[in-house]
Order: structure tokens, then C-alpha cells, then sequence
């Protein structure tokens, strides 16, 4: 890898916070490198190529939240779209072993108290347990499984998940909001902006050494850990079994299954895109957290009982499959005594920052990427302009 002298900042990584960071710092006038190692963009928000179109797990964007209204101020999330009524009339629940209509009332007493603020230092299973008992506890923990894919969110700290069961349960249309043709569209559209701004694009390009001059990194922490020679850039993260299938359509099939007993999800996502699977089919992304030192077969082997349970006859039914297993690779959780500012720092001294979703930023999974590189981004752009001016 070479590093052009006539690069102001340059960018290791190509997936959501490192294009995120190439265009904040492009569009401020700085020119920029970005390198990516494979041969495609996108990281996590890659999708596969047709005539399925799956993400790498079970991807959607929170439109109440800035990073969405950032992208799409860009037009980097369009075409995309709320679920409709006939949509949210198919989601379900499964509870106490069965698929139902609605959840538990305990849990809807309980995010019924939306101004009760939870303790960061004590796990969100006993401060819930004592305030709105054992059930609210474990579907509260349930529901937001499929944001920490964690098997177990109640050993969390109570601000952690208590923000997140706020945040996905909101009065209100649901905020959610699916990318058409997948999260490889928006890359594309992202990369594309990018490359129109002036960021320098190299992919197939590995970067074993730190470069010189201001550097966003912004990779998973394992890399980047290795790249800076830093063994304390560390932090929890979950996982979690991946079961994406094609389907021949069913008219019973629901749109989403929300696992409250396991913490698992189940959703088709070619409802509100149809271009994600051929006519007359259907694609359908499952995600169901690991258990501690769980093998990944039998993980799988309880993604399916939930398919079992909400698709009727889908072994019959499968015209395409793909199995995954996501550890360590699913973003920041906060154990009790510790929130996002508690995470590796994005400054971290010598004209380097990190980006990502495992580093000090609020939001939500793919939010704190965004986040983390926009902040990134100012830091590296006011280091550049400071040096600028000295000179």
C-alpha cells in the first residue's frame, strides 16, 4: 500500500463509519484516501447479490435518530420505508412458547413508564424484576434482544437496555426504516457520493502499518487493535445465530416475530421491499442470539424452532438458505457500571481516531458508526486546518 503526500486525511476501512468519515472530511474541502481491504465497500452493511438480497443480519435505520436524518439529508438512504398498517397488523409475538397477537401486559405497564429512569450500575434483570416483576423483566430483556444480540440483555446494565426498549417501543408511527434493495444499495449510493466529493477509493488494499499524518480508523476493534498495537481496545459485543432464507410465499406468513422468550427476531423483509426476492417468493432473516459458550449448531438449531413455530411448512419451502454467525461483531453492549463514554476513546492521541460501533458515541448499533465517524471527522478536519495555520 502507498500513501499519496498530497492526501490530507486518510481512512482505513470501507464500511459505514469509514465512508461516513470520508465524506464528512471531503465535504469540508480535504482531500482524502480511504483504503479498504476486501474488494468490496461496506463491511456489516453489505447485502448478497441477487435474486435473495439478505443483509448481513437484521439491518433497519431508526429515522428519529441523526444519523438516518444526516444520510438522508444525502439522499444515501432513499428509496426506503416505513412499515404500513397492513404490515404492523402481521407482526407477532412469541411468548410462553406460542405465536401471539399482542405481548404480555406486564410489559406494556411497564415501557408504559417511559419518564423512570434506570440505574447504569445495576443489571437491567433486577431493577426491572423488582419494579415491574419477572415477566416485564424477561420480555422486556426478550424484546431488545435482536438490538444486543445478547441471549441475555437482563445481566446488561438497566440504562443500556432500558434506552433501547424506550427507543424501539415509542408512541407513535414506528420509527424504522427499510432501505430498498438492501443496505449494498446504500453503500453504493454512499460510495458513490463519496468518490463525487473527491475521497480516493482503493479497495483489495490491506493496510498492515499505521500511515502517517492524520488517520481514521475505522475498523472492527480486533483490527484495529492490531494495526495501533493497542490491547486495550477492547469491549463487549454479542452473538448470535443468522438464518436467512428464501422462500416460496405464503399468504399466512407474518411480517415480523419479535422472540420475547429467547431474545430471538424473525422478519420478512420483502414485505415492504418485494425487490429483495423473486415473485412469488419471500426473503426471511432470522436472528437469535447465542447463549454463553453455546456451539453454533445448536444456536441454529433454535433459529429454525422459531421458524418452525411462525412459518408454516417452510422446510418445504426453501429455495435459498444462508447461515452466519455473528460474534463479536455486533457492536458495543454496556455491562452494569459503565455506559458509551466508558468505551475505547475516538481520539486517541498522534493524529488518530477510531471509528465505529464499538467506540465512545451514542446510538444504537449502526448509529454509534455513524456517530463516531462524523465526530472523527471534525476532530481530524480541525487537526488539519490547525497545522494549516501554523505553517
Amino acid at each position: 500500500m502507498s500513501i499519496d503526500k498530497g492526501i490530507d486525511i486518510t481512512v482505513v476501512g470501507g464500511g459505514l463509519g469509514g465512508l461516513t468519515a470520508a465524506i464528512a472530511c471531503a465535504e469540508q474541502g480535504l482531500s482524502v484516501q480511504l483504503h479498504e481491504a476486501h474488494r468490496t465497500l461496506g463491511g456489516r452493511a453489505r447485502s448478497t447479490p441477487g435474486p435473495f438480497v439478505a443483509n448481513d443480519g437484521t439491518h433497519v435505520w431508526y429515522s428519529d435518530g441523526e444519523p438516518y436524518r444526516w444520510l438522508a439529508e444525502r439522499r444515501l438512504v432513499q428509496p426506503c420505508s416505513a412499515p404500513t398498517v397492513g404490515e404492523l397488523l402481521r407482526f407477532r409475538f412469541r411468548h410462553g412458547g406460542r405465536i401471539r397477537a399482542r405481548p404480555p401486559a406486564a410489559l406494556l405497564r411497564m415501557i408504559a413508564r417511559r419518564r423512570l429512569a434506570a440505574p447504569v450500575d445495576e443489571p437491567f434483570g433486577d431493577w426491572a424484576g423488582r419494579r415491574f416483576g419477572p415477566v416485564a423483566a424477561r420480555a422486556g430483556a426478550g424484546l431488545v434482544g435482536v438490538i444486543t444480540y445478547t441471549a441475555d440483555p437482563g445481566r446488561l446494565s438497566a440504562a443500556f437496555v432500558w434506552e433501547r426498549l424506550l427507543r424501539a417501543t415509542a408512541p407513535g408511527w414506528p420509527a424504522v426504516r427499510y432501505v430498498h434493495g438492501g443496505w449494498q444499495a446504500m453503500v453504493e449510493r454512499m460510495a458513490a457520493h463519496a468518490r463525487q466529493v473527491g475521497v480516493r477509493i482503493a479497495t483489495g488494499e490491506r493496510v498492515d502499518a499505521l500511515p502517517a499524518g492524520p488517520v481514521i480508523v475505522a475498523t472492527g476493534l480486533d483490527a484495529a487493535r492490531t494495526l495501533l498495537g493497542d490491547d486495550g481496545l477492547r469491549w463487549p459485543s454479542g452473538r448470535a445465530a443468522l438464518v436467512d432464507l428464501g422462500l416460496r410465499a405464503h399468504r399466512r406468513d407474518p411480517f415480523v416475530v419479535s422472540d420475547l422468550d429467547e431474545g430471538g427476531f424473525l422478519e420478512r423483509y420483502s414485505l415492504p421491499d418485494p425487490s429483495l426476492a423473486p415473485d412469488g417468493h419471500a426473503l426471511v432473516q432470522i436472528e437469535l442470539p447465542a447463549r454463553d459458550d453455546e456451539p453454533i449448531p445448536d444456536a441454529t438449531v433454535r433459529a429454525e424452532a422459531l421458524a418452525d413455530l411462525a412459518l408454516p411448512g417452510w422446510r418445504d419451502r426453501v429455495a435459498w438458505r444462508r447461515d452466519a454467525f455473528a460474534n463479536r461483531r455486533t457492536g458495543a453492549v454496556d455491562p452494569p457500571g459503565a455506559t458509551w463514554r466508558d468505551r475505547p476513546a475516538i481520539g486517541r492521541g498522534g493524529g488518530v481516531w477510531l471509528a465505529g460501533d464499538s467506540v465512545a458515541a451514542p446510538g444504537m448499533l449502526a448509529e454509534v458508526a455513524v456517530n463516531s465517524a462524523r465526530t472523527a471527522a471534525a476532530a481530524a478536519v480541525a487537526a488539519v486546518r490547525t497545522a494549516a495555520a501554523a505553517r
